[in-house]
């Protein structure tokens, strides 16, 4: 059985965390498919939208399998936060808007995936978390813990690691970290990808590049404004907005 699957229908790439038996837990594996997800997302102009979820509907990501930690020592853990680090850049990097379906646990490594994308929904038995102090006993990176803060605000992340409670799907909601908890989430979804899939792609690229460059201190735009408002697309808009008709994106 593959761990994870990249499944492409339309614009859509669905990748599904496959291991329902281990509540999704992450291999190192599937963390390399992953980053090839996210260069697949990258390189093809007819994927607009990528979808994260968890597989058997009891889990998103029960975090990293443990099985995998019996030999580590400092310089691995040191080796390994560094991994986990990259591969949370390189999904935050995806060039299309990138969704997290949570149903049930998502935990550890992953509420750092979930919080890596860039739209959270979640049903009504989703827990988020990090219980390490009660459980492994191990620490995240500078880098994990600066992802969290940056949506979950440093004191909500420092009361998650230091009491190793689950935020529960209600307070998620109310904090703003997921948009919707819905019941029906194969309903939610589509009707999610559908509008973001009809929408300008490169006005949703702007958004996330403008974010990540805000995130990281960088306040240069030019280049950003230029792509934008030098694209067919924008010209085409506005064209298309005189004569009384949709636009049609194209992503250049």
């Amino acid at each position: 059985m593959d761990e994870l699957l990249v499944e492409q229908a339309g614009p859509v790439l669905q990748v599904t965390f496959n291991r329902p038996d281990q509540r999704n837990a992450m291999t190192w594996s599937m963390y390399e498919k992953l980053v090839a997800a996210c260069e697949l997302a990258d390189a093809d102009d007819s994927i607009r939208v990528m979808v994260l979820r968890g597989a058997g509907g009891s889990a998103f990501v029960a975090g990293t399998d443990i099985a995998q930690f019996s030999t580590f020592d400092g310089p691995r853990g040191v080796e390994y936060e560094q991994q986990i680090s990259d591969v949370l850049a390189r999904l935050m990097a995806v060039d299309v808007p990138v969704v997290a379906a949570v149903e049930g646990f998502c935990i550890g490594g992953g509420l750092a995936l979930a919080t890596a994308a860039d739209i959270r929904v979640c049903t009504p038995d989703a827990k988020f978390g990090v219980p390490i102090a009660r459980t492994l006993g191990n620490c995240l990176s500078l880098g994990s813990i600066d992802v969290l803060s940056q949506l979950l605000g440093r004191s909500r992340v420092v009361d998650l690691l230091l009491t190793a409670r689950f935020m529960e799907a209600d307070e998620a909601h109310t904090s703003g970290y997921v948009t919707t908890v819905t019941e029906d989430m194969d309903g939610t979804l589509e009707k999610l990808t559908g509008k973001l899939t009809g929408h300008a792609p490169l006005t949703m690229w702007a958004t996330k590049e403008a974010v990540r460059r805000l995130a990281a201190g960088n306040r240069e735009d030019h280049d950003i404004v230029d792509r934008v408002y030098g694209s067919a697309d924008f010209a085409g808009a506005v064209k298309a907005f005189t004569e009384k008709r949709k636009p049609e994106w194209t992503g250049r």
